[in-house]
């Protein structure tokens, strides 16, 4: 199988149990199996509320993105950097889910985006780890992911871990 040298790695934080309310975004462009570009920023969430659970995992509350931008003003500057790359997250059915959604809540019509998840891959590519969680498998690959369920440290994981099996 050839290597994937040109993807994005992307990763959304959602504000509570609703896949429509991403309250921060961070791509990881790769080309020709090099970083060359990244992107983070939070976002004004739809509905816009944060459950505990959520609040609980990434730290984000209410006053932290009361004022950003909404979903379609961030996604106009997210699409230039990812246009033509296929799209990898780890997990990618939540991370798809939430573009979808937010997509449709938006009533932007949805690109049909390819996805690769690294989570599956993980579990091919080394099935005896203890788990297969994002922090997990990128310590595996050799990345030190220190500040996990922040958007652009997990894509930049989740870049980490498609250079090194996908």
């Amino acid at each position: 199988m050839c290597p994937m040298k040109n993807f994005a790695a992307l990763d959304f934080e959602t504000a509570n149990g609703k896949r429509s309310s991403v309250c921060s975004v961070g791509v990881v462009v790769v080309r020709e199996g090099v970083v060359c570009d990244s992107y983070y920023s939070l976002i004004r969430p739809q509905p816009n509320y944060y459950a505990q659970f959520c609040v609980d995992v990434h730290g984000l509350v209410f006053s932290d993105t009361e004022h950003e931008r909404p979903f379609n003003e961030v996604w106009a500057e997210v699409a230039p950097l990812i246009e033509g790359l296929p799209l990898v997250a780890h997990n990618s059915p939540f991370d798809q889910g939430c573009l979808k959604a937010v997509f449709e809540l938006y009533g932007m019509p949805y690109p049909n985006y390819t996805f690769h998840c690294t989570c599956r891959a993980a579990r091919r590519a080394f099935p005896n780890l203890a788990n297969h969680r994002l922090h997990t498998v990128s310590a595996h690959c050799g990345f030190d992911l220190t500040c996990h369920h922040h958007a652009l440290a997990d894509a930049q994981a989740c870049a980490a871990i498609a250079m090194a099996i996908l």
